[in-house]
């Protein structure tokens, strides 16, 4: 796939998922995306386990987003990049934007062929200031 791909990782099974089909309805299949959310056991949380398996799902050449909720989601998410290793980990970014709005801004730029880092500069664009 050309396109850069888009990984949203929540606390909430739900949040996540629900932002996935938010941005698929938005940009179809153009743009590689994987979501995760919650603990294994059901619960409110994170793993890098499954961080890392939604990386592999969303995976390009072109690069992947990820967009995280919580400052946990971002810990899990670098320690995921951390984890996968060069020379993947250079093209992996955590965009720290609002979760729904950054991952269908991005999601939409990626749609467009844009390049990791304009994908990642449109998430932060929505960052408060």
């Amino acid at each position: 796939m050309k396109n850069v791909g888009i990984v949203i990782v929540s606390h909430s099974a739900k949040v996540a998922e629900g932002t996935a089909d938010m941005v698929r309805q938005m940009v179809g299949d153009e743009v590689p995306l994987a979501w995760c959310g919650g603990n294994p056991e059901g619960g409110l949380g994170t793993s890098v386990e499954a961080i890392m398996q939604a990386i592999d799902g969303a995976w390009s050449d072109a690069g992947v987003a990820i967009l995280v909720d919580l400052g946990g989601a971002e810990t899990n998410s670098e320690m995921a990049i951390e984890m996968i290793g060069e020379p993947r980990a250079n093209r992996i970014v955590v965009c720290n934007a609002p979760i729904v709005e950054g991952a269908v801004m991005a999601a939409t730029e990626a749609s467009g062929g844009a390049s990791l880092k304009e994908v990642v500069a449109t998430a932060h664009e929505l960052a408060p200031a």
